[in-house]
């Protein structure tokens, strides 16, 4: 660019309507200094310092997000990632610049990443909103960070592109691949029981995360990476190619390329989600066995756009789940690995598969809508592809992989995997509640040999709901009591207000709603020796006392819970007086059905 050139460049942009903080690129988001041109002027001068020509800052500014972080594995080849976005970026007439935001990984997170998940969805929304970006590559994966994003880019409603950091490798021990993290429960539950020892234990810890990436079976991670396909967000292939494969570097570079060509259709995510979009990502939730995670995750996506605020509710994910097979052959409801379903065709496969069912006239970033997608990316069938991913004539399992269920214990409802129960009797089961108040009083008790439990019991957990905890912790796969272990019991039926990972399995019923911290809980009022009937087909879950007495158990905790509302110690007045980021939680995060987000973050508002 001449002098001259560059002079012209500055003077237009410093023109009164193109100065004020209505334009694109540079121009927008304006810092308020109370002078349009002088905020430009300033802008300039600093970019500048990172030795940005004019000729670069007048095409479209791509943002990039970086939550590599020495503390997430999930996320390590975020650099390169960044390098192959930048080339598409690069290559099709864009500028990329990266910033970073929060970092979540699963097992690095106190007390949980779902508490911090709200955190990281505002954090991306305001970054994306406060600096001039025309259109905003996402780089997540570990579970709560890809919802995190899709909620706060939803919200800045500028054109986002997640870009995935993809599945990890199996590893393998004694000859047989394992691999996290159904395998890490699976193995520590042997532990536990005592069928595999100390020396054998620390060998399969070696083994189960070999490689970087998230975890590679239909866990959270990779349940989030393939409903953001089915969402229309990133390349199909986006959701399955390995961390550490050459194919999930070429899929940064076309995340590159399609963020420019976003940016220029102003693709923005509020126009491009449709409520069909949210109907295709439910059944591909069912289809795969996915996480009980994402009921949650798709809940409080939804709240966050405004045209479909309660508009698409948790009933919706059942009535899905009843005419949807579950296709997928992957861990914990079959048993295979994520490298298995990608080497099978992955989400080309799966779409092709499901094309009947599916709405194919969901829009997808790229300006396509599903049905052209797919027209355009055909794929060969074959004996192994039919063993991982199953035609809907030949299911792994009929229906309703993931439900929900009502009653007078979950008035709002409670969600379960059925395909991953182990124990399917175990699906319309009568027992006695064998009731643990919290955390603290379920690690006390729960190996004690003088517990009175049996395999028949129902285990039931309080206190790990969003405001409980805080932050609904993974704590909803109760432990089988060590005695019973021992005897050879591996599955029993459990209830808590909290979650389970994606990776864990069994009879278990999540999401209690309204949680026991909420004063007038059903839940919250359950006693050791209650008898509780599960009845999946008919989507019930009752508490077998007269409501008359429900009812009188209701207003007697309610009683005592205002008899203590002076006493320093309850957690009633803590909640209402705590400083930080735990007090904002507790006093304005709604119920899991809703979601788990923050009141005053849906759009809606409070």
């Amino acid at each position: 660019m001449t002098l001259s050139t560059e002079s012209n460049a500055i003077k237009r942009d410093y023109d009164l309507s193109q100065a004020l903080d209505t334009g694109s690129g540079l121009h927008q988001g304006l810092t308020s200094y109370g002078d349009a041109h002088f905020s430009l002027f300033l802008r300039k001068v600093f970019i500048k310092a990172l030795g940005y020509s004019e000729d670069a800052l007048s095409r479209p500014i791509i943002g990039i997000i970086n939550t590599n972080s020495g503390f997430n594995p999930c996320h390590a080849n975020a650099p390169q990632l960044i390098e192959a976005a930048k080339r598409g970026v690069h290559l099709n007439g864009g500028i990329a610049i990266e910033f970073p935001t929060i970092s979540l990984h699963e097992g690095f997170s106190h007390p949980t990443s779902m508490f911090l998940r709200n955190l990281m969805s505002m954090d991306t929304e305001e970054m994306i909103k406060a600096q001039p970006v025309d259109a905003c590559i996402m780089i997540g994966g570990c579970d709560k960070t890809v919802p995190a994003q899709i909620m706060g880019g939803i919200s800045a409603n500028k054109p986002i592109l997640p870009l995935l950091t993809g599945p990890m490798m199996p590893g393998s021990h004694k000859g047989k691949r394992i691999g996290a993290c159904t395998d890490c429960r699976n193995n520590w539950a042997s532990y536990r029981a005592g069928r595999i020892d100390m020396e054998e234990i620390i060998g399969v810890n070696e083994e189960l995360a070999p490689t970087i990436g998230t975890c590679g079976v239909m866990g959270t991670a990779s349940t989030m990476a393939c409903i953001t396909a089915a969402l229309g967000l990133i390349p199909l292939q986006g959701a399955s190619a390995p961390a550490v494969s050459a194919a999930r570097l070429r899929i940064a570079e076309q995340t590159g390329a399609n963020a420019v060509s976003a940016t220029k259709a102003n693709r923005s995510p509020q126009t491009l989600l449709t409520a069909e979009s949210f109907y295709n990502a439910a059944i591909i939730l069912q289809a795969i066995g996915g996480s009980t995670n994402a009921m949650v995750h798709l809940m409080a996506m939804v709240n966050r756009h405004p045209l479909l605020n309660g508009k698409f509710k948790l009933e919706n994910l059942d009535l899905i789940g009843k005419n949807t097979p579950l296709l997928v052959d992957l861990k914990p409801s079959g048993e295979n690995y994520m490298t298995d379903f990608h080497n099978a065709g992955g989400m080309t496969c799966l779409l092709n598969r499901l094309r009947p069912l599916l709405y194919l006239s969901a829009r997808t970033i790229t300006g396509e809508n599903l049905g052209e997608v797919l027209d355009r990316t055909p794929f060969r069938d074959f004996e192994y592809s039919r063993s991982i991913i199953r035609p809907i004539s030949e299911p792994l399992y009929p229906s309703s992989s993931l439900a929900v269920v009502y009653g007078n214990l979950a008035p709002n409802g409670a969600v379960i995997k059925a395909s991953a129960s182990k124990d399917k009797r175990l699906l319309h089961h009568k027992g006695k509640a064998v009731v643990f108040e919290n955390s603290q009083d379920l690690a006390l008790r729960i190996d004690d040999p003088s517990l009175e439990v049996t395999g028949d019991s129902v285990l039931v957990l309080k206190g790990i709901g969003p405001i409980g905890n805080p932050g609904m912790p993974e704590a909803g796969m109760i432990p089988i009591p060590r005695k019973l272990g021992a005897e050879g019991v591996t599955d029993m039926l459990r209830i808590s207000d909290g979650r389970m990972s994606g990776t864990a399995g069994g009879t278990i019923l999540l999401h209690v709603s309204p949680e026991s911290g909420i004063p007038d809980s059903p839940f919250g009022v359950v006693q050791t020796g209650d008898m509780i009937e599960l009845q999946l087909k008919n989507r019930r879950l009752e508490l077998l006392i007269s409501e008359e007495e429900l009812q009188a158990r209701i207003t007697e905790r309610k009683r005592i819970l205002m008899s203590m509302e002076g006493d320093q110690s309850s957690p009633w007045l803590q909640r209402k007086t705590r400083r930080g980021y735990r007090g904002l939680y507790e006093r304005t995060v709604n119920q899991s059905h809703q979601g788990a987000d923050f009141d005053f973050l849906t759009a809606v508002g409070p």
